[in-house]
Parts: C-alpha cells; structure tokens; sequence
C-alpha cells in the first residue's frame, strides 16, 4: 500500500484518477485580513505547492488547477499583472522540481494573450516533462471551457474540410481528443473553494460524471487535511454512470470472480 496513502488512511483503490480544482477566494482571503489582493495569490501559490505534492504521492494521475479563466483578464490591471508575475515566479522556481518528481506540465486555454516570455517559460516546461511518467499536473490559464469547446469544435470542422474525416464518423472519443484535456484520464473528482456553488466554464465537457464538492474554506486556507476529508468522502459516493446499485454490484462481483 502507498505509504502516504496509509499515513492518511486512504484506500488507493478508491481514489480519483483526475482531480479539478477552481481555486477560488484568494482575493477575498487577503482582503479578510486587510492584505492587498496579491497577497492572497501568493499564499495561493504556496498552497497549490503543497496540493500538487501531496497528489502526486498518493497516485493521483492527473491533477487540472483552474489558474487564470478567460473572465479574469477583466480584473484591474495592477491585479493582472500580479498574477502574471506570480506565474512567472512558479514556474521558474518550481521547473526543475517538476520535472525531477517525474510530473508531466501541462498548460491549458487560449494563449494568445499572455506575454511572449510566459509562453516561453510554459513551452519550456513543457517539452522538458513531455516523457515524464508521473501525474499530469494540467493548469488550466487564460481558460474558458466554452472557448475550449469551440476550439475543439474548429479543429473538427478543418478535418472534415480536408477529407481526414467524414462527419459521421465523429464520437465523443474523437472529440474529446480534440479537446485541451487529451489523453487524460476522464474527470472524476470537482472541488471548488470559497463556499461558491458554481462551476465557472471550467471543464464543462469532462464535469458529465465528475463528483462534486465545495468547500467553505479560502484557497489559501485549503490544505492537505481539507484535501483527505473530501477524498475519503469521495470513496463514500457510489458513482453509478446510469446504472442501478444492483447493476455496480453485480459488475464488481463479476470483476472479483475475474481475479
């Protein structure tokens, strides 16, 4: 059994293989304790260190953290810049750690927005963990889910225009190797910070059979024993995909008697 998973008292069979967090409330922690903005985002950051740890060490495959949506850019300019910074911060810090942990990065959304030199370091990371084996660390960045389905949608179209695929030949399997999130495992778990109940164009394609959680406490305040709490609850869920409870229990039986 992994060790980590035995110290918190998880079952590894149990868990999630994608996890998607909106980390939502940076901003308002700060403004809590009469902080300015940027300095709930930089308290952000050091919990989006110490999450992205500890998944990858129970064996979560892949991890996608709602960064930065398309909707942020509407922010006051000196915000903006902050964040970027910050980005810019985390990724040369953190680029030689994720790479040496085997994690493989990820950056998701429309990148025509960002600065060159954020594209640079991105891409960089990138390439440098492309052959990596561990958990896909995904930041979804200048991200909306509609905008991504869109792309997907285009990407289509332009193939079917060049004869590499007839209109009917088209499934949820092809489209969703159109989609940012290719070659993912499907999403399993949705956490949302801050006590919001909404999804926020995060993910809409992949949240069909995801468990849902949100969570009352600040990004900033969301640490790994928030974390295990969710998971064990999760393990609790019985996730049906349209079936009965007679149907799973009569599928993981027939499963065991396979073993």
């Amino acid at each position: 059994m992994n060790k980590y998973c035995e110290q918190w008292d998880l079952n590894p069979l149990k868990l999630p293989q994608h996890i998607g967090i909106v980390m939502d409330g940076n901003g308002r922690w700060a403004t809590k304790r009469h902080l300015p903005r940027i300095a709930g985002h930089r308290k952000g950051v050091e919990r989006v260190q110490e999450i992205t740890e500890f998944c990858g060490n129970i064996g979560i495959q892949a991890l996608t953290l709602f960064a930065f949506s398309d909707e942020n850019w509407r922010r006051p300019e000196e915000e903006v810049g902050g964040i970027m910074g910050l980005l810019r911060w985390y990724i040369r810090k953190e680029h030689a750690r994720i790479k040496e942990n085997n994690v493989q990065f990820r950056v998701i959304g429309d990148r025509r927005k960002l600065s060159l030199d954020i594209i640079e370091l991105i891409e960089n990371l990138e390439h440098d963990t492309k052959h990596n084996n561990g958990m896909h660390l995904c930041v979804a960045l200048s991200y909306g889910a509609r905008g991504e389905i869109l792309r997907a949608v285009r990407k289509l179209v332009e193939k079917v225009n060049h004869n590499e695929l007839y209109p009917n030949d088209i499934d949820e399997n092809i489209f969703e190797d159109c989609l940012d999130t290719q070659g993912l495992p499907q999403l399993d778990m949705f956490i949302r910070t801050s006590g919001e109940m909404r999804v926020s164009n995060f993910l809409l394609w992949q949240l069909a059979y995801a468990e849902l959680f949100f969570n009352d406490s600040f990004w900033p305040d969301f640490d790994t024993k928030k974390l295990v709490d969710l998971l064990k609850q999760f393990t609790l869920r019985e996730r049906r995909f349209g079936m009965t409870s007679e149907q799973l229990k009569k599928n993981e039986t027939a499963v065991f008697l396979k073993r």
